[in-house]
Order: C-alpha cells, then structure tokens, then sequence
C-alpha cells in the first residue's frame, strides 16, 4: 500500500495543501476553501483504496473541527504542536506554501510532536473553565478601574473594612460627588463591579453542575483532598490536563506544566537555568497558587476534613504524605535558594502527587 503524507496550513478561510509521496520531494497541491465538503472532496480524490493517508495541521485558533471530520472518515491525522516544530535557522521566508511544504516532509520524516486532542464534551469544559478565568480577570479589571477612581477623588473607605466586603459596598453606594460628571463614571464602574461579580457566580455554578456530570468527577472530587486545591483548582487541572494516565510517569506530567528548570549542559558542564514556562500556562498557575499551603505547617482544617469526606482512603493518605513532604520540601528550599523558587519547586512536586491521584483512581478502570 501506498503511503502519502499531506501538509495543511489552516486558516479561518483557506487550506494550503502540500503532498509528500513515500519516493518523491515534497510538492505544492494547491488551495483549497476551509469548508467540510472542500475537505472531504479532497481527501477522496487524494486517497484510494490502495493509498494511506496520512493529515498533519498545525494547532491553532481552528480547533479540532479539521481532525475530527478526517478521523471520522478514517483517515490519520495528527494535530502539530507549533512550538516544538524544527525550524532551519537560514529559513528566513515563511508563506502558505513553505508552511504546508514543510509540515507535509517533517511528518514523513516522523519529526513532528503531536498535541493531545480532547473529546468535544471534554473541550466543553475547558471552554467553561475558560470562561470563568476570563471573567475573574474582567472583574479583577473593573475594581481596579472604580478603586483608582476613588484613589483620584481622595476617597477613602473608614478603618477597619475591607476592600469589597459587605461593609464596603455599603459605604460604597453612599460616597457622593459634586459634579454630575463624575457621578456619572463613579455609577457606571460600580455597576461594571457588581455585574463582573454576578457573571462569575453564574459561571461557577454552572462550572459546578458540568463538573459533577462529567467522566472525571471522581479526579474532580479526589484532587480536593489536597491542601490548597478547593473546587475550581481540581476542575481547571482536569480540565486542562485532560487523562492523566496519557502521561506514563510523573516527571512527564511534570514537564507538561513547564514547572521543570531549563538545562543547557554539554561535555562535562552541567547548567540549569529558569523553569522552562512550556506546556500548560494555567495548569502551571493553579500548582503555583496551591503549592503557597506548603509554607504553613501540615494540619487538617474544617473545611478540608470537609472536602475529604466522600474520597478514598487512599487518597486521603496520599494526601496528608503530601502535606509532610511538601512542607518540608519548602523549609529545606527556602533559605537555600529562595521562597520564589521554592515554591515552584513544591508546585513541581506537587504535580507529582496529582498524576500519582490520577493513576490511584484510573488504575482499576483501566485493568478492566
């Protein structure tokens, strides 16, 4: 059987097509329009019964439709990880055509990296889970904005109440000001406050009601028995990570939160350097906020005794280990190289213990 390899440079109206031929130099097909009957007419007049394609794309703000309309037809397709595709230093010309040209020989030659593709309930979620850090940073954005209005004006809230509690908005809805102008900005920020909160409530709940019916509500439920990990932690680590047993070992999942520090060693000299900052951005921040609990010394409070009601006892030990160990992991680090540093260190760690999670509750699924 014949085997052809073919590149795709997507874009939101265009394919550019190359085809690369077991024997042959890669060469140009043509550009095709971005629309299902296009693909499918393409395919077929590419392939035949004694001919295996094989599709590669570059990931991007396209998504998945493309990969899973050529899965369903039976065809293999890998989504390419952009940033971790070979690059030749004196390739200084990028066009449609050289992109889809050198996606359609470097998958013949097997050097492309593949990014996970997740199910569509799967991207659901993470759309929700999306949703609702964008609208945290929009209402983070708009007390900002009425706080630096009320910085400008010498506004400033009586001792003892906190910024945004119950008594703050109270004093808030009787500061006055004497032009209409301003009275005017000050109503329109505190209306854009109060509607940012309500819209990340609403997001929350409905975050809470997908999470509960999804297949991975039992990882969901299981990650809150660590310290530091409250619902939207777990949630936004499921949602991100996707399986965790598509990670073999734990220094893996590891790397994919680009927790790891950087190396650069060659001969006899060996040098780490920063943290490599690939992979998952936000399932690199939520590790970095909950690994914060590893600087206080390990206890059970009311509200994790709480969240550990309904998880397995052998999660609930794997998680007071971890306490043990993360902690003082910390205090060894922290006078050492630094409480920055340390902390991600403790965030690496913990990364650890959430695939060791993973694996603890997927296990007996999987033997099955």
């Amino acid at each position: 059987m014949q085997h052809r390899y073919i590149g795709l440079d997507v874009h939101r109206a265009t394919i550019t097509v190359a085809i690369a031929d077991h024997d042959h130099a890669p060469t140009t097909y043509g550009t095709i329009a971005n629309d299902p009957n296009a693909v499918h007419k393409l395919m077929k007049r590419l392939g035949g019964a004694d001919v295996c394609l094989h599709v590669v794309y570059e990931a991007g703000p396209t998504g998945y439709v493309l990969h899973r309309q050529l899965t369903s037809l039976g065809i293999d397709c890998v989504v390419a990880a952009p940033s971790l595709i070979p690059v030749r230093s004196g390739d200084k010309v990028k066009t449609d055509r050289r992109d889809a040209l050198k996606l359609a020989r470097l998958l013949r030659s097997g050097d492309l990296t593949p990014v996970w593709v997740p199910d569509q309930e799967h991207e659901a979620l993470r759309n929700l889970v999306r949703a609702r850090a964008a609208a945290k940073v929009d209402q983070l954005r708009a007390k900002h904005r009425l706080n630096k209005l009320l910085l400008l004006h010498g506004c400033y809230p009586p001792l003892g109440v906190r910024n945004w509690s119950k008594r703050y908005f109270q004093w808030l809805r009787e500061v006055q000001f004497e032009h209409l102008a301003d009275r005017v900005v000050f109503a329109d920020y505190l209306a854009e406050v109060s509607a940012a909160g309500e819209r990340v409530k609403r997001l929350e709940a409905s975050l809470r009601q997908c999470a509960a019916s999804t297949r991975q509500a039992a990882v969901i439920v299981a990650l809150q028995a660590f310290r530091g990990i409250g619902f939207v932690s777990a949630v936004t680590i499921v949602a991100e990570a996707g399986d965790l047993r598509r990670f073999p070992t734990a220094p893996q999942f590891m790397a994919y939160t680009g927790a790891v520090p950087s190396e650069a060693s060659s001969g006899g000299k060996q040098h780490r350097g920063r943290i490599t900052r690939t992979g998952n951005s936000a399932l690199r921040h939520i590790l970095g906020e909950a690994a914060q609990h590893a600087r206080h010394a390990p206890c059970l409070s009311d509200d994790l005794k709480r969240r550990q009601k309904h998880v397995p006892q052998p999660v609930i030990e794997l998680a007071w280990r971890a306490q043990l160990r993360l902690n003082a992991r910390y205090r060894h680090l922290a006078w050492r190289i630094g409480p920055r540093k340390a902390i991600m260190a403790v965030a690496r760690e913990l990364a650890g213990f959430v695939w060791a999670v993973g694996d603890l509750l997927q296990e007996p699924a999987a033997a099955a």
